[in-house]
């Protein structure tokens, strides 16, 4: 499930960010009113959560303007703006729940939850199956079996990665930006070195779950 997070503030973002993607969410971000109403139009979204005191357009003007859009899309307000006026106003502008700053991390999450369920959204997968593997993406944790598997935390957001996209060629552009947050370096081979050292870890039975595509990048399948 995808969450598009519009908050100017990028410790909280970062901390928000992997809190959810811990939880098993994809999370998009944007720093400003206008760049987050743009991207809640393109993207297919299933939750948006917006701050209201936001650069360009505040979050007020973004939720009236978005609910003509996305009239269904739920709506989950985190501000500062702790004042029963702005409560009111934000809830009937269009948003579906108010969390005020500073906050709870496991009360955000159960609201999330929450709203997800009311607007019958299935619920987010907390474990993926694949090849004989179980990835608990909240204990992040891999098990083969009853055996715990130890994967340095690059090599379980990898090993989550392939397993989100199984049955999809992942370039090491796509692998780098979004495992490592970094353009493409043609001298780098730290996306190989990852993939051989997660193929040693899973064993011997397993290393062909996760394929290497002449020319084109790496796969995950169900084949061992």
């Amino acid at each position: 499930m995808k969450i598009l997070l519009i908050e100017d503030d990028q410790r909280l973002v970062e901390f928000i960010k992997k809190g959810l993607e811990q939880a098993g969410f994809s999370v998009e971000t944007a720093e400003d009113g206008l760049s987050g109403y743009d991207l809640a139009l393109q993207l297919e979204v299933d939750l948006l959560i917006v701050d209201i005191m936001l650069p360009l357009i505040d979050g007020f003007e973004l939720i009236r303007s978005l609910r003509v859009k996305r009239p269904t899309l739920p709506i989950l307000v985190l501000s500062a703006k702790r004042s029963v006026e702005d409560r009111v106003r934000g809830l009937e502008l269009g948003s579906d729940d108010y969390l005020t700053k500073p906050f709870s991390f496991a009360e955000l999450l159960a609201r999330i939850r929450a709203l997800l369920r009311r607007a019958g959204r299935p619920p987010e997968r907390l474990v993926i199956e694949v090849g004989g593997l179980k990835i608990d993406l909240l204990a992040r944790e891999v098990r083969r079996g009853q055996e715990k598997i130890d994967l340095l935390p690059k090599e379980f957001a990898l090993l989550e990665y392939l397993a989100r996209n199984k049955g999809r060629v992942l370039t090491r552009i796509q692998i780098l930006e979004k495992i490592w947050g970094y353009q493409f370096d043609p001298e780098s081979n730290v996306v190989d070195v990852h993939i051989c050292r997660l193929r040693e870890k899973l064993g011997s039975a397993h290393r062909g779950l996760i394929r290497t595509i002449r020319g084109a990048g790496y796969m995950l399948t169900d084949e061992t």
